[in-house]
This record gives structure tokens, C-alpha cells and sequence, in this order.
């Protein structure tokens, strides 16, 4: 999706959502740990590409408001989350959509629940992703949030 957009654009500003949530099952990973991710994975973008942390506000009146603050002027907000696409739009803001490919598969909850079962994830993933999630111990961190107490042995 990067990709294409950036044959659309100057350049690209990034948001890494929910940046406050880490070692969690929908987000085991700390923002600056998905923010490297990112940044290795779209090393091969030809325009300048920044990347920022959105924390998770409660209040969606001024979501808006609280993305621009932190990140560099855009023009253009690319989503495909309702929630997202409505809050720009409502804001007067121009917003985007672009095709999804594999959503299915290409889908960050279903890399991880791969991750969790031991089934093949690095498929899905850049090489350069696989390399910072073997770095990190990514799989023994998945696959530990994701034990309940009754599994333990003690």
C-alpha cells in the first residue's frame, strides 16, 4: 500500500496507531519496536517517508487535532479504518482509500496468531520484519502473552 501511494504523493508520514500499547495480543510489540519494522520494511521508498507514534486517545472529537500535532503537515489522510476515514471527514479533511491486498492474510492479527501456533508467519512479513522479531524474541514474547494461568506448569 506504501508503495502505491507513494506514486501519488511527495512524500509519506506513517502512524504508528495505539503507539501507547505494547506486550498485549493485539499489539505485543512496544511502538519503537513496530516503528523500526516499518522503517526497514519501506527502506525502499524513493520519497522522503517519515514515521510517527499516535497514541490512543479516548475522545474522538479531537483525534484529528491530536494526529496533526504530532506530525509533519499532510495534505492527504490514507486509511481503510471507518472509525479513521469518519474522523477525518468530519475534521474537512481529504481521505483516501486504497485497496487492500489479501486482507485475509495480510493481516497483522493473523501474522500474529501464526506466531502464537508456531505456524509459517514469516511468509507474510519483509525480510527485514522477520529479522527485527527474531532479534527481539518476538515469538517467545507472542507466545507468552498469549499462555493463560491453567496452561502454566508449575
Amino acid at each position: 500500500m506504501v508503495q502505491q501511494i507513494s506514486g501519488e504523493v511527495d512524500e509519506i508520514v506513517l502512524g504508528i496507531g495505539s503507539a501507547g500499547d505494547s506486550h498485549t495480543q493485539k499489539n505485543p510489540f512496544t511502538a519503537g519496536e513496530r516503528m523500526l519494522m516499518v522503517m526497514k520494511a519501506i527502506e525502499d521508498i524513493k520519497i522522503p517517508t517519515y514515521v510517527v507514534q499516535i497514541e490512543d486517545l479516548k475522545r474522538n472529537s479531537i483525534w484529528v487535532s491530536h494526529v496533526e500535532s504530532i506530525s509533519p503537515k499532510f495534505d492527504v489522510a490514507y486509511s481503510n479504518n471507518p472509525l479513521v476515514i469518519q474522523l477525518f471527514k468530519d475534521a474537512g479533511r481529504d481521505v483516501r482509500q486504497v485497496p487492500m491486498f489479501d486482507r485475509g492474510v495480510l493481516e497483522g492479527a493473523e501474522v500474529r496468531r501464526r506466531m502464537g501456533k508456531g505456524d509459517d508467519w514469516q511468509s507474510l512479513v519483509p525480510i527485514p520484519v522477520r529479522e527485527i522479531i527474531d532479534e527481539i524474541g518476538g515469538i517467545e514474547r507472542i507466545q507468552k502473552i498469549n499462555e493463560s494461568d491453567s496452561e502454566r506448569k508449575i
